[in-house]
């Protein structure tokens, strides 16, 4: 037992290890420069070390107020790969370009890759504040508010980082437990070992829940100046409510190639032509 029970430790070690290796080559460095917090002094987030010159060239385009030029930098940046910092930043060009949409729909974007983020989160309500729909969500049982928003308040590299730790402060508590000759100390162990059990499998179910919120994208926001919704997916359908655009909406059928049936957050369902929106 004693020689099984240091197996499982070494291996979590390894595991920590080589996750951390990970992050550190995969991860983007957060920034906190001012982004707007209380007002619209939109910055845009600059990168601790090493950004390429490219990028560079996006920021400062950004600071000449250059805005059509930082935002053809920052959209070729995204043909190479998804990133946080520069989808930030492409928001606070489209919107100081005056597109509100875009500008949306790229806080949108950044707010998946890192949902704790409170400068995307401030300056994504700024844009909210300037469209014309204001739709009432329907109301949510407290839990399920609290429950959602413990699961956003980090990105699937944090509930993974600490789901490992967890399991591997189990893996300290279970010695204790079959180690310890004190009572005191096996009692402290179990109970210890199993509550940050419990609390690793947690991690890794809201790691899991992050990741189904990026790859299964059934959120999209309204890119033309108005769209009427429809009854059914033909010009011929009834007329039921006009949105505008900005206002961000659930995508309920995606099945069709040129209508898409979305819901609002109010409940409302419809069907709209699908170049009408873009996905997040």
């Amino acid at each position: 037992m004693k020689k099984i029970l240091l197996s499982i430790i070494a291996i979590a070690l390894a595991s920590i290890f080589a996750w951390g290796q990970s992050e550190t080559a995969d991860t983007l460095q957060p920034a906190h420069p001012s982004a707007g917090q209380g007002g619209e002094n939109l910055a845009p987030l600059r990168p601790a070390s090493g950004a390429d010159a490219t990028k560079e060239a996006g920021d400062s385009a950004y600071l000449r107020n250059d805005y059509q030029a930082a935002i053809q930098i920052y959209e070729e940046l995204l043909r190479q790969g998804e990133s946080a910092e520069v989808y930030y930043n492409l928001g606070n060009s489209y919107y100081k370009a005056g597109e509100v949409a875009r500008a949306i729909l790229n806080y949108e974007r950044a707010l998946l890759l890192q949902p704790g983020n409170g400068d995307i989160r401030a300056n994504l309500d700024i844009a909210r504040s300037k469209t014309v729909d204001k739709v009432t969500p329907m109301p949510e049982i407290f839990f399920v508010s609290w429950f959602k928003s413990l699961i956003n308040s980090l990105s699937i590299n944090a509930w993974a980082g600490w789901g490992i730790a967890c399991f591997f402060l189990c893996l300290v508590g279970l010695g204790l437990f079959f180690f310890s000759k004190a009572v005191r100390w096996k009692k402290t162990g179990f109970i210890g070992g199993l509550a940050l059990l419990v609390c690793a499998v947690l991690c890794n179910v809201f790691a899991l829940q992050q990741k189904k919120s990026l790859t299964v994208r059934d959120r999209a926001i309204v890119l033309t100046p108005s769209v009427t919704v429809r009854s059914t997916p033909s010009e011929s359908g009834t007329s039921l409510f006009i949105l505008h655009e900005g206002h961000r909406v659930q995508i309920k059928d995606n099945t069709m190639r040129e209508w898409k049936e979305i819901r609002l957050d109010d409940g409302k369902v419809g069907w709209l032509p699908a170049s009408a929106i873009e996905v997040i």
